[in-house]
């Protein structure tokens, strides 16, 4: 099979497996990346996320990562939901309502691998979802699938931001795609409406003012001087997402594991401060919140009172 019609036949095993779109770059060491990773390390932009400073040389560069790498195949995963949490209730980011993405979307990846392996035999590769030293944003822009926001998000014409991106590493030669521009204009929502003004300059994020932060990764007490700024947020954030004018072009998911626990829908503030660790682990089962366990998921409500 030729590069041109094993690049056609993965983007189409890509759309079968449920990923909304599919782009390819060369690998190779991202040399406009770099001075800005570096940069925002030395701010210390990372807060207490030490492991961002791990393996600088990998993040930039996918050869490190998998012996012989020639492409990178970028994807992206529709995670918006047809249902929101009840209005008045303490929120938890759109992404995090079903099951952990990491099973679901390694599942995917996986799929696609053997996928081309029983195409053209041989092939070394690696599935990336989140968890390893990849600039996604980064690569998914490289491979055309859009554009990194001013608030520091891919975006897409059409279908707004509201995806999770993955990549697959691999060690064959396949038709690469082009950058597209970018399409932020003069539109600053994101930047006004952030609680914590954690987007300190357009395309660059403060991760250590971040109310994601704060919730998930921050591992002792939340500060008390960003008491009240958190706008009823107890895991992650979505608001420069929601303000964003491209995502009111965001559809539905179709994919059955995201779907939430109905409790997870209908809970007032009244259920969640008496939430029990028993239900804690019925409702958040196999989702991504369970990062923060019962007591970080309680710090953060108690936080919120």
């Amino acid at each position: 099979m030729n590069k041109g019609k094993l690049t056609a036949y993965i983007k189409d095993e890509s759309k079968r497996l449920g990923f909304l779109s599919c782009g390819i770059s060369q690998a190779g060491f991202l040399e406009e990346e770099a001075p800005r990773l570096e940069s925002w390390l030395n701010k210390n932009y990372h807060g207490e996320m030490a492991y961002m400073a791990n393996h600088f040389d990998k993040r930039l560069d996918p050869r490190l990562l998998v012996e012989g790498a020639k492409s990178v195949v970028a994807l992206l995963l529709n995670y918006y939901p047809d249902q929101k949490q009840n209005s008045s209730s303490y929120k938890i980011s759109k992404y995090a309502y079903g099951t952990d993405y990491h099973f679901v979307i390694k599942d995917k990846l996986k799929s696609l691998l053997n996928s081309i392996r029983e195409q053209v035999g041989t092939v070394n590769g690696r599935v990336f979802v989140d968890s390893a030293p990849v600039l996604d944003k980064a690569w998914a822009a490289k491979s055309g699938l859009g554009w990194i926001g001013k608030n520091a998000n891919l975006i897409t014409q059409k279908v707004g931001s509201f995806y999770f991106i993955a990549e697959l590493i691999l060690d064959v030669e396949l038709e690469y795609d082009s950058p597209t521009t970018d399409h932020c204009g003069t539109c600053t929502a994101c930047i006004d409406s952030c609680p914590t003004q954690a987007i300190v300059a357009p395309y660059v994020v403060d991760g250590s003012k971040c109310i994601s932060y704060y919730t998930i990764e921050l591992k002792n007490a939340i500060p008390q001087e960003v008491s009240g700024q958190f706008d009823d947020w107890m895991f992650g954030c979505d608001v420069c997402q929601d303000v964003c004018p491209w995502n009111r072009f965001s559809k539905p998911h179709q994919e059955p594991l995201f779907t939430p626990d109905s409790r997870l829908l209908e809970f007032s503030k009244r259920d969640w401060e008496e939430l029990t660790e028993e239900v804690f682990n019925e409702i958040f089962k196999k989702s991504a919140v369970k990062r923060t366990k019962y007591q970080g998921l309680k710090r953060n409500i108690d936080f919120l009172k």
